[in-house]
């Protein structure tokens, strides 16, 4: 049986209310004991010294594209798996828009096998209907055996009422979320940016936020209608958050994501036409910024995730109206969670650990993980909050480089990262060491 101790760090795990001096042992890939710093008796076949450092939970992404099959030029599940280790992730849940897409269990295990070489947990969301057209809903239960937490047709949305009240009842009846990309596509035509001013005087058309307030709003309707999870992706606008809120107050199962570059950016911030400040749903008002941050603050949003939608080099350097969507996320999300979160909105660091860890295993149904109670899987995230650095995207482990954070100063660094008991990144900085 092997062993690992972790020991003299800040263990902080929401889910069990913890956040003290603890060491932490691991047996076998398994939280076998949590004793106050320097109580667990015994030699352990690994040490890691985790003094002046944050210990949590490891941190669980619920939105990600790791474009295989059929898109590797973009990313692999090895290279986005390996970026997401760097970023603190332990498990991540890729979302079905590849090539082909996921809409059967036989890609949906090929996605999971160990030929992919991933290097965190791969729990794939499967398409919600056949092809992602939004016409006739695939087979739920077959695609949940074969290892779906979720089902989405993430990139489009579900716009048929009864398709989306038949997603609904299909996935309650597995305990599974419907995971809504809310636009009304129908009111986004040829839209690259948020409609507004920005927009207006770059002389682009502009992407109203009722696009997405209108689909929230019907599906949470829905939502109490069936009894259904509905989650909404990538929430971005003030009335659609709003909605989320009222669903909450009224008992329904509603929950959602907040983005960090939706929580870090505007639409004012788009400059020189970079289409690395391109994504879906595009970079929102100062009002609608403000209104996430409080969300993020009050318990409305139930989780961040990072929406990593890596392109390849030649795809982006585009003109804005014809690149496409998306930027790379999984390695400069903590430190915009701690930067922004916690240095400026004062955020505690047990809600961003929350937001990271508990929530949306919580939200998409991860049983022992996002926590590191006794018996849990040992997924572990070390940080250390203090630590300054500068992220720079040519050396992002992603195959892809398409981040607007690029050169950006941040705060909050990952040191080590363990799956299931085995470290798969480690910072070149000597653990415990600043």
């Amino acid at each position: 049986m092997k062993t690992m101790l972790i020991k003299n760090g800040r263990l902080l795990d929401p889910s069990q209310d913890l956040d003290g001096n603890y060491d932490l042992l691991i047996k076998d890939g398994i939280v076998a004991e949590i004793a106050a710093t320097g109580k667990i008796q015994g030699a352990a076949d690994q040490v890691v010294d985790a003094a002046g450092l944050i210990v949590s939970p490891g941190f669980i992404d619920i939105h990600v594209h790791l474009r295989e099959p059929g898109q590797s030029h973009k990313e692999t599940i090895a290279t986005g798996t390996m970026a997401a280790a760097a970023g603190g992730f332990t498990s991540v849940c890729p979302m079905p828009n590849t090539a082909p897409i996921n809409d059967a269990p036989a890609i949906t295990r090929w996605m999971q096998d160990p030929e992919r070489q991933a290097a965190v947990n791969v729990f794939p969301i499967a398409a919600a209907t056949v092809g992602s057209l939004g016409e006739r809903l695939t087979d739920y239960a077959t695609l949940h055996r074969a290892g779906a937490v979720a089902v989405s047709d993430d990139g489009k949305p579900i716009l048929h009422e009864e398709i989306m009240r038949e997603a609904l009842l299909a996935a309650a009846r597995l305990n599974m979320p419907v995971v809504q990309h809310a636009e009304d596509t129908r009111m986004t035509p040829g839209a690259t940016m948020n409609a507004g001013p920005a927009a207006f005087r770059r002389g682009l058309r502009g992407w109203p936020a009722e696009a997405e307030s209108s689909i929230v709003k019907r599906d949470i309707e829905l939502a109490a209608e069936t009894k259904g999870h509905l989650h909404v992706a990538h929430l971005s606008a003030t009335a659609a958050l709003e909605a989320v809120r009222q669903a909450k107050r009224e008992g329904l199962r509603v929950t959602c994501e907040v983005t960090p570059h939706h929580f870090a950016l505007v639409d004012e911030d788009v400059h020189d036409y970079d289409s690395n400040f391109k994504m879906n749903p595009p970079l929102r008002s100062r009002a609608d910024r403000e209104a996430l941050l409080a969300g993020l603050a009050d318990g409305t949003v139930d989780c961040v995730a990072t929406d990593h939608a890596p392109h390849a080099h030649h795809e982006k350097n585009a003109e804005f109206d014809l690149a496409p969507f998306g930027i790379t996320g999984l390695e400069t999300a903590l430190g915009l969670c701690i930067s922004i979160l916690h240095q400026q909105q004062k955020l505690p660091l047990k809600r961003i650990v929350e937001l990271l860890t508990v929530n949306p295993a919580r939200v998409i149904g991860l049983a022992g993980r996002g926590s590191l109670a006794v018996k849990s899987h040992a997924d572990v995230t070390i940080f250390d909050p203090a630590r300054k650095w500068t992220y720079q995207a040519a050396k992002s482990l992603s195959k892809s480089k398409n981040s607007p954070f690029d050169g950006w100063n941040l705060q909050g660094k990952i040191v080590a990262t363990i799956v299931g008991g085995q470290v798969v990144f480690r910072s070149s900085e000597k653990l415990g060491k600043k």
